[in-house]
């Protein structure tokens, strides 16, 4: 039994090494030791000192420890003190140290992390955007325009955005590791944060708190735009709809508002406005469909038509049952709403 055990750690090791990887690697995806923002760097800095402390921490822990045993063992301290000495070394090292250490570090966090990386004023940021969580998308608004999208955040580079969060059902949490803290969505009660990138680029995103059964695919990418293509990409997310431009995708338009879609999903610039799911008005844009669980392809968004429940179990878009043809044109109609 020993030598089983024995010939089966490396092999425990070896399978633990991938995770290890993944957790410390991040590959550009979230990575809360690869800040890309101000108030990102402030909690990155303060991750590094909690880490060096609790190191420190742990050795002189370790310490006492081994003095006790050593006391023990020999009837004396290894440097030759008493009782008093121990006694002190004690009050020192396991009780004063940790305190003066701890509110410090409490003072730290509290006064210059924590507010720091909060949203500032509205007056102090150039502009504002809503996120409401929902079971299991991100629903995004631009106040002041009609733009509305979903699971893809667009913000200028090296702009203050203040984000304000709230929820259309349970709680929610709002996490973009390399750009700041998380912030719960919890319902009546919006919160706000400052969202900001120092460099472009895609920043990925998650929902840190247990929702549902599709908690885990509840994600996000934020995008952080030089100014010049913010503007456009904003431009044109304001307008509705574009008309339909070929006989398969006016079908497709038929086949949309006249089956359940229409009353789940809101098309700016035609009769579909249901409030349900995402607004697909410029649903050609995104990379990626059902909150970053396929990528934005005709292949994939057909079979999210077609078998929703089997892509994402549990999500409130239904099995809608069309022929093979109007598949076909209801996917090219999506896919042309740019």
């Amino acid at each position: 039994m020993k030598n089983a055990l024995r010939r089966s750690r490396p092999v425990t090791v070896a399978a633990l090494l991938p995770l290890l990887l993944v957790g410390c690697g991040g590959g550009g995806k979230q990575n809360v030791l690869h800040p890309e923002s101000h108030p990102e760097r402030r909690i990155a800095t303060l991750w590094w000192v909690m880490l060096v402390g609790a190191a420190f921490g742990f050795g002189v822990i370790a310490l006492l420890l081994f003095l006790g045993w050593a006391r023990r063992n020999r009837d004396r301290l290894p440097f030759g003190g008493g009782e008093r000495a121990a006694t002190a070394l004690v009050l020192v090292l396991g009780i004063g140290v940790p305190i003066v250490v701890l509110t410090m570090l409490f003072v730290w966090a509290d006064i210059f992390v924590v507010r720091s990386t909060a949203a500032p004023k509205a007056s102090k940021t150039k502009m504002a955007l809503e996120v409401v969580g929902h079971q299991w998308f991100w629903e995004v608004r631009y106040p002041g325009t009609k733009a509305v999208t979903a699971n893809e955040i667009h913000i200028p580079v090296r702009t203050p955005v203040n984000l304000i969060g709230t929820t259309a059902d349970v709680i929610h949490s709002f996490w973009v590791p390399e750009l700041n803290r998380k912030i719960d969505f919890v319902p009546g009660h919006p919160n706000r944060i400052l969202l900001e990138a120092d460099a472009p680029g895609a920043y990925r995103g998650q929902c840190a708190e247990f929702c549902g059964l599709q908690h885990a695919h509840m994600a996000m990418w934020v995008y952080a735009d030089p100014p010049a293509a913010f503007r456009a990409w904003l431009a044109n997310m304001a307008k509705p709809a574009r008309a339909p431009a070929t006989a398969s995708e006016r079908q497709g338009e038929r086949v949309f508002l006249s089956n359940p879609c229409a009353g789940c999903h809101t098309i700016r610039g035609t009769n579909a406005q249901g409030k349900v799911g995402p607004d697909l008005t410029h649903l050609g844009t995104r990379t990626t469909l059902a909150a970053l669980v396929l990528p934005n392809n005709r292949a994939a968004l057909e079979q999210w038509l077609r078998e929703p429940q089997h892509v994402k179990p549990g999500n409130l878009m239904p099995d809608v049952h069309l022929s093979d043809a109007d598949y076909r044109a209801l996917t090219d109609y999506l896919e042309s709403l740019r």
